[in-house]
């Protein structure tokens, strides 16, 4: 009789407090797609030992979207005889983005004696991203972004100049 008058009863307001526009003179020429997994594993210590009935464990999945490409304000370029040189920066990494519709969530065990907290969940979230990140850079997504980049810019030379006649020459901005 006592549980008729409980209920769950969760209110979510949202509010914009800050919105602002800016210009940019961005390309991304290359995208990685990765799945990451994440472990969360923690539990009340007394003397170094975990505390029985605190630990909380969760297993879960996020893919992550991460753009590679260049800031074009950094790309200069000039003609000298019949070779249009193109100097480029190193190519960054534009945006890192977590897929939040496609969590997968494979194990979770929450005590009610030690939850995990919003600054802890933020924290796995950015170790997340940084993990993608760092993996899609190791697989080449920088040298493929520069690669797509000098065919993309050589597009545009040849709308204009006859690439048969001139020669493009890519070098690294210093």
């Amino acid at each position: 009789m006592l549980w008729l008058g409980f209920a769950d009863s969760t209110i979510f307001q949202v509010k914009t407090t800050r919105l602002g526009f800016e210009d940019v003179g961005e390309l991304v020429t290359q995208s990685a797609y990765t799945t990451v997994v994440e472990s969360t594993d923690d539990a009340n210590k007394l003397f170094g030992i975990d505390i029985p009935f605190t630990q909380t464990k969760y297993i879960y999945s996020y893919d992550v979207i991460i753009n590679a490409g260049y800031d074009f304000s950094q790309v200069k370029w000039k003609v000298i005889d019949n070779k249009i040189e193109v100097e480029m920066p190193e190519p960054i990494i534009i945006s890192n983005e977590i897929d939040l519709d496609s969590l997968v969530v494979y194990h979770e065990q929450e005590s009610i004696f030690n939850q995990v907290s919003i600054a802890q969940n933020n924290q796995a979230l950015q170790n997340l991203k940084k993990t993608a990140e760092q993996d899609a850079i190791n697989n080449g997504l920088l040298v493929q972004a520069r690669e797509n980049a000098e065919r993309i810019l050589s597009g545009f030379f040849g709308q204009v100049y006859d690439l048969e006649e001139y020669e493009i020459v890519f070098t690294e901005n210093r």
